[in-house]
């Protein structure tokens, strides 16, 4: 029997954790072979170029489309939609693949999706059913409709996508794969490498070994106009609270600019003493940054996902991640930096929660693998009711 091919669309940062257990799973699998299409900002160094991190980690890309147009407004946004349908396009047709894969809800998502599901190839969409808000609601859930195998991250995102009108027996929950690489980090004690040795990024040196919290803080694109505004408050708040703390580079979005912008602005006219900043980190090092962190402030999906699993602390800003399924350790606040400054004062001094498995166990790479490798794979569905 030939080898099932596979073809895992990257389209940034983030998406790479989502996935990479499962991409070690299918490349090991006997029955499938893995096309890894490398596209969008994974390939943009301002984003922290995730492909090398991709590339280091033993992946070879089968394909890179360059599809980012300049501007991080919503207009750029659907541009980038557009160039990314045809060109990967072109890829499906030249790879062939027996399935592809797009993975969660961001913007760009979509483009894989039509893609592959104009030219008749079956489409898998990774954790599909969750609740986000912004543009990422529904581009999750029209990449869902557009999908002929669901593989979801929870019972309550299961439910949902069957309500969607899939057909159940299409709808697996496998977990969330960037629990796997959380639970790969769990059993280590200390934090085994020095963040600015390892990884440079810009700012003071930190006396960080007593503590430390992480920021990572996205625009929120139904509220573009306002992420100068937003990351303002929240730098603001953090610069206050004179704490050691480690900043990351935020996703390309519409607002993401302003969001840039506002961090260069204060990092050049307040210097902040307190503050470190980087682009981007090796998926597992991240983990463990946050794992031996204080806390996690922003409002990244990591602060759903992986820090329920590991039970940190998190204080959510804002409406990015507005009713998605979270654990007893997030509290939420708006973008207010008196709001921030008191939540962040509090939170940094609790112990961990207890840690949660809404996401997953830590075993959906395998699972995920085994379903590309054994599941009847169609492309052909009517809605189910």
């Amino acid at each position: 029997m030939p080898k099932r091919k596979i073809c895992v669309v990257v389209t940034a940062r983030p998406s790479y954790s989502r996935i990479k257990s499962a991409l070690t799973a299918i490349n090991a699998h006997p029955s499938l072979e893995l096309q890894l299409v490398l596209a969008g900002s994974a390939l943009l160094d301002r984003y922290g170029n995730a492909a090398d991190f991709i590339e280091k980690d033993g992946f070879k890309a089968s394909a890179k489309v360059f599809m980012v147009l300049e501007g991080e407004n919503p207009t750029t946004m659907a541009k980038t939609t557009g160039i990314g349908v045809m060109e990967l396009t072109n890829v499906f047709y030249n790879l062939q693949p027996d399935a592809v894969v797009t993975i969660a809800d961001r913007f760009e998502t979509i483009a894989t999706s039509i893609a592959a599901a104009y030219q008749n190839i079956p489409l898998v969409h990774i954790q599909g059913g969750e609740v986000t808000g912004s543009i990422d609601e529904k581009v999750r859930h029209a990449n869902t409709k557009l999908a002929d195998l669901h593989l979801v991250s929870s019972d309550d995102a299961r439910a949902r996508v069957i309500k969607l009108g899939e057909n159940p027996e299409k709808v697996i929950n496998t977990g969330c794969p960037s629990i796997d690489l959380v639970k790969e980090i769990c059993a280590e004690e200390t934090l085994n490498f020095d963040p600015i040795e390892k990884y440079g990024g810009v700012g003071e040196e930190l006396n960080w070994k007593d503590g430390y919290a992480v920021v990572m803080q996205h625009p929120v694109t139904t509220e573009y106009q306002k992420s100068r505004e937003h990351i303002t408050e929240t730098l603001e708040a953090i610069n206050k609270l004179n704490y050691p703390v480690f900043w990351f580079w935020p996703n390309v979005d519409a607002g993401s600019d302003g969001t840039s912008n506002g961090i260069r602005t204060f990092r050049e006219m307040v210097k902040p003493k307190s503050i470190h900043f980087f682009k981007n980190m090796e998926p597992l090092d991240f983990l463990r940054l946050l794992k031996h962190s204080s806390a996690l402030i922003g409002n990244s999906s990591a602060g759903i996902r992986e820090c329920s699993y590991l039970g940190l602390p998190v204080v959510n800003i804002g409406n990015r991640q507005n009713r998605r399924l979270r654990g007893k350790n997030v509290r939420d606040v708006s973008p207010q930096r008196d709001e921030i400054y008191d939540a962040v004062k509090e939170i940094i001094n609790y112990n961990k929660f207890p840690g949660s498995q809404i996401y997953g166990n830590g075993e959906a790479g395998k699972k995920i693998a085994e379903i590309l490798a054994s599941s009847e794979l169609s492309f052909s569905k009517t809605i189910n009711y």
